[in-house]
Order: C-alpha cells, then sequence, then structure tokens
C-alpha cells in the first residue's frame, strides 16, 4: 500500500493542483457570465493525448533499449572476470581482484555520470569513463604473463569494445530524447487546454446536477497533468527519482563476481 501511495505521489503534483484550480476558476466565470462553447471532444485526442502517448511510448522503449544495454556491459565484465580467474595457467596473481576493482570503479563512474542531467555536470565522468576502459585495455595485456593465449587474450579485448559500446549505447540515450520540439508542444497543450475549454465545461453543466459540473475540469487536469508527468518521469531513466527509473548499482554489478 505504501508502495502505490508513493507511485501515485508522483503522477500527482502540485501541477496538478494548480491547473485543476485554474480550471475550475475558469469555469466558473464562465458560468458566471454565461459563456459557453461545444468544442469538439475529438480535440482533446487529436491535439494531446495522441501527442502525449506517442512520447511515452518512445520514452518507455528508450528505457528498454538501455536496460538491454545495461545487461550487455555487465555480461562482458562478468565474461572478463571470470577470464581473470579461470583462464590462468598461474593462479598466483591478483588479476581477479583487479579486474573486480575495475569493473567496480567503471560501474560507479556511469552511475555518477547518468544521474546528472546536464552535459556540462556529466562531462568530467565521461572522460574518466573511458580513462578507465584504457586501463581495463592495459589490465587484459598482463593476461599473457599468467598463462593466457593470444587468441584468448583477443577475444577478451573484444568483450571490452563490446563494454565499451554498451557504455556509448547508454550515452546516446541519456543524451537524446523526446524531440524537445514535440515535449514543448505537449506541455503548452495540456497547461492552457483545461482552463480555456472553461466554456465548453460551463456549457455542459446543465448536463449534470447540481454542483457536479466541476467534475469534468477537474478530470480533464488530473488525467492530462498525470500523462505529463508519467513522461516526466520515464525521460530521464537513470536520475533514480521515479519508480520505473534504472539504477545502477555498482555493489549488485559485482555480486557474482567471487
Amino acid at each position: 500500500m505504501k508502495r502505490v501511495l508513493q507511485s501515485f505521489f508522483l503522477i500527482i503534483n502540485y501541477k496538478t493542483l494548480i491547473i485543476t484550480v485554474l480550471a475550475v476558476i475558469s469555469t466558473y466565470i464562465c458560468s458566471q457570465n454565461n459563456i459557453n462553447a461545444r468544442f469538439p471532444d475529438m480535440l482533446v485526442g487529436v491535439a494531446i493525448v495522441f501527442p502525449v502517448v506517442f512520447s511515452i511510448s518512445s520514452a518507455y522503449t528508450r528505457r528498454e533499449t538501455a536496460l538491454q544495454r545495461l545487461s550487455d556491459f555487465k555480461g562482458h565484465a562478468v565474461a572478463i572476470y571470470f577470464a581473470s580467474r579461470d583462464w590462468t595457467t598461474d593462479k598466483n596473481n591478483k588479476l581477479p581482484e583487479q579486474t573486480r576493482a575495475l569493473v567496480n570503479s567503471l560501474t560507479r563512474c556511469m552511475r555518477d555520470m547518468f544521474t546528472r542531467y546536464h552535459r556540462q555536470e556529466w562531462e568530467k565522468y565521461e572522460h574518466e569513463a573511458y580513462r578507465l576502459f584504457s586501463e581495463l585495455s592495459t589490465h587484459i595485456m598482463e593476461f599473457r604473463n599468467y598463462g593466457v593465449q593470444s587468441s584468448e587474450v583477443s577475444r577478451l579485448n573484444q568483450y571490452a569494445s563490446k563494454m565499451i559500446i554498451a557504455f556509448d549505447n547508454l550515452k546516446v540515450i541519456h543524451a537524446y530524447r523526446t524531440p524537445i520540439t514535440l515535449r514543448a508542444y505537449s506541455k503548452v497543450f495540456i497547461y492552457i487546454f483545461p482552463i480555456i475549454y472553461g466554456p465548453y465545461f460551463a456549457a455542459t453543466a446543465m448536463d449534470y446536477s447540481p454542483g457536479l459540473q466541476y467534475v469534468m475540469p477537474v478530470l480533464y487536469s488530473f488525467i492530462l497533468v498525470s500523462l505529463d508527468n508519467i513522461q516526466d518521469h520515464l525521460e530521464h531513466p537513470f536520475d533514480e527519482v521515479g519508480e520505473d527509473d534504472i539504477r545502477i548499482d555498482e555493489q549488485e554489478m559485482i555480486s557474482v563476481m567471487h
């Protein structure tokens, strides 16, 4: 029950209350001044709901792709660790511990990078990540000193390359999101629609029992602003705020490395 309430208050926030109050005020003013208009209902779907649902679907697809890329990163990192532990003929080395430490540092760097929103904030973490990848590449070359064949080292370098590709895919998902113009368009109409539809709500008031004429503006406001809040949470899948966000945990990443 607690989790349900937390999820509810993530999509019902101060913006919902502000737009709802403004919509009710608009409806009240129009009712008192006999300002009525029968706007077409389909305008809501065409101008608002369809673009917002498209944005939500796009953001969800990006989140699912990010999960796949994160799994690729983890899978190849674990493969390199297993190689450091099992492929060497000379077991008297610290390769497994060093590999685990590198993966831990890389994962922590990724988490710090992707939880930042603006590029100026995460550029330094990007440079640090590539430095760690370089260190991982050098580390893999040391495997030859402990009996790992050159062909197997080449395969491990391919694993490291795939980790870099997965990281770069995550970076692109983090940097490029739903088109800004579409988001701006949706937000403008979501926030002004319940207000400018005051004449419509006033015109339909006669269809309801006394005291219920404000149900429609409240429902419209709650539904539209809630959809916008859902999209906002999905838009930034790494900020660790929403219930559906991707949480990059370095301890979970290395938990299988033992």
